[in-house]
């Protein structure tokens, strides 16, 4: 996986590739489906979420620049790969999961696996998770139409957002990074179009 589906895709952060490989992801999929667990492509988890394909949450984990003491909201965190991930780079991880029982499942998982550098909430991520904010990067998991507002609010200036933003087939993995125009002036967003991707939509309560 490392050397087919990362390095020779142009993963070339050390820190990804090295938490890329200490994260046991046939521990996030269900049983019959460990086989295939290292394969590039996405697995399904249950509540019509799947896990990403590695590929994708490598690249996603590389563009948000994040290193130790990074502060990050993980918007979806479905079985809690990615959150995984997140902190072996060195991440204090706030994840947001809409679903209550993959939040609760994931939320075991991680303990399980003894780590402890993340807390997960049962929330509506389109809301973020303010009372933790401001946050160094933000990564939503699944896709909206457009860039929820409250997230721009809740990050930092000179950090950076990553999500796919589209819908159906018509999807692009985007990277805004946050910028002030002078000392103390107003704060803008820098986009950046990565490539196409396919994810599941982002879901709200009610």
């Amino acid at each position: 996986m490392i050397e087919i589906d990362l390095k020779a895709r142009g993963i070339a952060d050390p820190r990804v590739l090295v938490a890329m490989n200490r994260v046991p992801r046939h521990e996030f999929v269900r049983g019959g489906l460990a086989r295939s667990a290292y394969e590039d492509s996405p697995l399904g988890i249950g509540y019509d979420q799947t896990i990403s394909q590695p590929f994708m949450v490598a690249s996603m984990t590389e563009n948000l620049c994040v290193g130790e003491g990074s502060r990050v909201l993980e918007i979806g965190s479905g079985c809690g790969y990615q959150t995984a991930v997140l902190m072996e780079v060195g991440a204090e991880v706030f994840a947001v999961e809409i679903n209550a029982d993959l939040a609760g499942e994931a939320s075991n998982r991680l303990d399980r696996l003894g780590y402890d550098r993340f807390e997960l909430a049962c929330r509506d991520g389109r809301s973020g998770w303010p009372e933790h904010a401001p946050y160094d990067a933000i990564l939503i998991a699944a896709a909206a139409e457009s860039l929820p507002p409250e997230l721009a609010e809740q990050i930092e200036v000179g950090g950076c957002i990553v999500a796919p933003i589209g819908q159906g087939r018509d999807q692009s993995l985007i990277k805004w990074t946050k910028r002030s125009e002078s000392p103390g002036g107003r704060e803008v967003l820098i986009e950046h179009k990565l490539y196409p991707v396919r994810f599941v939509p982002l879901l709200m309560k009610g």
